[in-house]
């Protein structure tokens, strides 16, 4: 089950009590204040890791507590700190403070570590408040409480392209022919109800990474269907894929259709617009007029975006494709 978007609650270590003690040892009688300050309490890490892929783990377990540090002792001796608590999350985890809103950290690369709650210091032992004037001081510090708050993790995919477009314009089928992903596909809307990660081989040193976005519809940035829960995930791409159904069984009209995810786009997002965009045209095994691809790529060069005509399941100008998808890579990337 792909989740991508929970609400968890922290709460760092306390730190340990300070100690109020004295040296009483055969040959020193009179050793004054002798009490060991208090461990730090464990902070509460966030990792980002490329082995997991979602957030459905903290479906199972939303509470979280690092280790309290330990209280000083007599002898001086100072108290253990408390182990500090890592949690392990996907790479793309934004995370969020629940109350404010503010965006703690964005982790984006493998390995990258973000303290999201902080454990409490440790209280000073009496053997740190002795002075010439107070010499036998019988009183330590409490430990500082840790920090406890909600946050909210959000997934948001890394890919170099992002494919959208309506339901059932193909995109599923087309990842599938591009890359080694398995999407499930089937002539249903919504066939996709996750995003769905493939690597595209382009030669022995390069890969691109494509997402395939769940289909969206009019309405989408409001909520309807699906695509509301998964347009955060077109954010990171570089470039998009603008999938279009142009066979003889299309349900909307191809530059309709287009209009209608650009529009929800721009209303969830007026920088998702501004992404470069390639249109593809879908299906034409299916298209009798194949004079239809000449109009749609002139209107669609009005409009300054760059059109193919494609079948994904004859193949027919998919290493075409390709090429225009490093081509346009290169260019967002100067």
């Amino acid at each position: 089950m792909f989740v991508d978007r929970v609400k968890i609650h922290l709460k760092a270590g306390d730190g340990g009590d300070g100690a109020v003690a004295f040296l009483r040892e055969k040959y020193r009688p009179f050793g004054g204040p002798a009490g060991g300050d208090g461990g730090k309490g464990g902070d509460i890490i966030l990792e980002a890791t490329s082995r997991k892929h979602t957030l459905y783990d903290f479906k199972f377990q939303a509470h979280f507590k690092a280790q309290r540090g330990e209280h000083g002792k007599g002898k001086n001796q100072h108290g253990k700190d408390g182990e500090d608590l890592v949690i392990y999350v996907p790479v793309g985890t934004v995370v969020i403070d629940a109350e404010t809103g503010q965006v703690l950290c964005d982790l984006v690369k493998d390995g990258q570590r973000c303290v999201v709650a902080k454990g409490g210091r440790g209280g000073r032992g009496n053997a740190r408040f002795a002075t010439p004037t107070n010499q036998s001081p019988r009183y330590a510090e409490k430990g500082e409480k840790g920090e406890e708050r909600w946050i909210i993790l959000e997934l948001k995919l890394i890919a170099d392209v992002g494919l959208v477009g309506l339901p059932n314009a193909g995109k599923s089928t087309l990842v599938s022919k591009l890359t080694k992903a398995r999407p499930k596909i089937a002539n249903y809307p919504f066939t996709t109800l996750s995003p769905v990660l493939g690597v595209m081989q382009i030669d022995e040193e390069r890969q691109i990474v494509l997402a395939d976005i769940p289909g969206l519809i009019e309405g989408a940035s409001q909520g309807r269907g699906l695509g509301h829960e998964f347009l955060r995930h077109i954010e990171r791409t570089k470039i998009l894929l603008h999938l279009i159904d142009i066979s003889d069984t299309r349900e909307e009209e191809p530059l309709k259709a287009f209009e209608i995810i650009n529009k929800e786009m721009e209303s969830y997002s007026p920088s998702l617009t501004k992404k470069p965009q390639i249109v593809v045209g879908t299906k034409i095994d299916s298209l009798s007029d194949k004079a239809y691809i000449d109009f749609l790529k002139e209107e669609f060069n009005k409009r300054g975006f760059p059109f193919i005509a494609i079948s994904a399941i004859t193949g027919e100008n998919l290493d075409k494709l390709k090429y225009m998808i490093v081509e346009k890579l290169q260019e967002a990337s100067k």
